[in-house]
């Protein structure tokens, strides 16, 4: 019989339909999904990974020293036979959604405090999520944020090396509380259509939805794209079922992507639009590149304001727009908000330039789809007199269509390119680069690429090609700091390395 006595610990009331199995819950050291993370005291969950199931390593668990242990109902067979008197097993009808609930109130739900902006889409998220947090600090309305690059609270920043761009739950709501309780008034969340799908941000209370776009990704998991978009139009949904805590809703949605009307479709929380190429209640008009910046007009609801920002192209424009209209929806002036988007320092590993002194441009970013890429490319055709040189790669363990897409991205707008390692995870890392090497070929780009499979000679080989008047791009990695091969993550940092190899080559400044 499932107990709901006030006295019972908050990890354990949070859980919807828990039936106790054994024992009794009592308070815990830490809530985990992964039996190396358990401690004495810790509440085990057993979750249905995307390999593995969890609930095999239940008795690793118990070995740690986990006091409580939550399980799927529907798996019986798979943890019965694990029972002991020692332990509370609780059952659940979905483990994952457990989690989530277990994480939320361990923590004495935090997102329940706070005024909570929820990004998604296949493109823009993090830049969008750290503009959110940039202006709503530059005015006054305390945030932190979580995205793939870092984490901030109060004012503190931490880097992201997990290489998930949401996390799992329990992280999430443990930077949560961390924001919460260094007195942050709102938290900016990135939120992956796998985080979810996967309800890593169930209990994230979002009172705002801003969606950035939808193009071909993740297809590996979500199978289609229909299944993509409506893992995206959870979060837009989730904003009708969220706590009341005194915050304006809104969805803000991109006019320039069909996919917006169905998410407007089902969500009841006030709608605000943007767009740089058709109407909307927020428009960029007369967009201009200038050097290593842009310029542009922003018109809402009638007034309209001149805009600089030291980020490049029309799609960050759409960012721009889109980090806006979610502060105006908690109450910042439009122009404000705009104000504040002249003075963002960028987000570190996102079209970051590296100057040690060379006569050409280095620039690291993610890039890592199609559209990214393309994106990028696009940004840096105009600043660059000479070649514009790129050295790429493709995750291992993602949807392999990636790898044509970056490929023909590439052979339409480089003039060359390097292929290497980057994240190979189980698959052959050579097998990879055949993929990518068949689709530049493909795309008539044969005779314009190199193949080097270390990723150091590789940049070694990027940089020493270059000259004057030319741009490297160094995409895929940003900011992570590992590459991961097999089941090791091995040291690497990008934007380090390029200073090394640079100051090598060109003695530095």
């Amino acid at each position: 019989m499932t107990t709901r006595a006030s006295d019972t610990p908050t990890w354990f009331r949070e859980i919807s339909n828990a039936s106790l199995v054994s024992g009794e819950p009592a308070e815990a050291a830490s809530i985990c999904h992964d039996s190396r993370a358990v401690r004495p005291g810790s509440v085990f969950v057993a979750v249905l990974g995307l390999n593995v199931d969890g609930h095999a390593f239940i008795p690793n668990a118990i070995s740690a020293g986990a006091r409580f242990v939550v399980v799927q109902e529907d798996l019986r067979d798979s943890w019965h036979r694990y029972l002991t008197e020692d332990v509370t097993f609780v059952a659940v009808p979905d483990s994952r959604v457990a989690l989530a609930e277990a994480s939320a109130g361990f923590y004495e739900n935090p997102a329940r405090s706070m005024a909570m902006i929820g990004v998604t889409g296949t493109d823009g998220k993090t830049t969008t999520t750290h503009l959110i947090g940039h202006i709503l600090n530059q005015t006054g309305h305390r945030a932190g944020y979580l995205s793939s690059v870092e984490f901030a609270a109060g004012g503190l920043v931490e880097m992201n090396a997990s290489h998930m761009t949401t996390l799992e739950a329990p992280e999430i709501q443990r930077y949560l509380a961390q924001i919460r309780d260094a007195g942050d008034r709102s938290a900016v969340v990135e939120a992956s259509s796998i985080g979810l799908d996967m309800h890593r941000v169930d209990k994230c209370e979002f009172d705002v939805g801003v969606f950035t776009n939808l193009a071909a990704d993740h297809l590996d998991f979500h199978g289609s794209m229909a299944e993509y978009r409506d893992a995206k139009a959870i979060l837009f949904r989730m904003l009708g079922t969220s706590a009341e805590k005194g915050f304006a809703k809104a969805a803000i949605l991109n006019a320039d992507d069909a996919i917006s009307a169905d998410l407007r479709a089902v969500t009841i929380a006030p709608v605000i639009t943007y767009a740089v190429r058709t109407q909307a209640d927020i428009v960029g008009l007369d967009i201009t590149q200038e050097g290593f910046g842009t310029r542009f007009q922003a018109r809402m609801f009638g007034e309209e304001l001149p805009v600089t920002t030291p980020l490049l192209g029309d799609y960050n424009v759409s960012n721009c727009l889109a980090a806006a209209a979610a502060a105006v929806s908690q109450g910042v002036e439009f122009g404000e908000a705009l104000a504040a988007v002249a003075n963002f320092p960028g987000v570190p590993g996102r079209m970051e330039q590296i100057d040690q002194g060379q006569p050409f441009r280095v620039v690291v970013d993610i890039a890592s789809t199609e559209q990214s890429m393309r994106n990028v490319l696009r940004m840096l055709r105009p600043v660059t007199k000479g070649d514009l040189i790129v050295m790429f790669g493709a995750a291992g363990e993602r949807d392999p269509g990636r790898r044509r897409g970056i490929a023909r991205a590439v052979a339409e707008l480089a003039d060359y390119a390097i292929i290497t390692n980057e994240d190979p995870r189980g698959e052959d890392p050579e097998l990879i680069l055949d993929e990518i090497a068949s689709a530049l070929k493909s795309a008539n780009f044969g005779r314009k690429f190199d193949r080097e499979f270390d990723r150091r000679q590789a940049m070694k080989k990027a940089l020493k090609r270059a000259g004057k008047g030319d741009t490297v791009l160094l995409a895929g990695k940003g900011t992570e700091q590992s590459i991961v091969i097999g089941g090791t993550h091995w040291p690497w940092d990008e934007r380090r390395i390029a200073r090394e190899l640079l100051q090598d080559a060109f003695g530095g400044v």
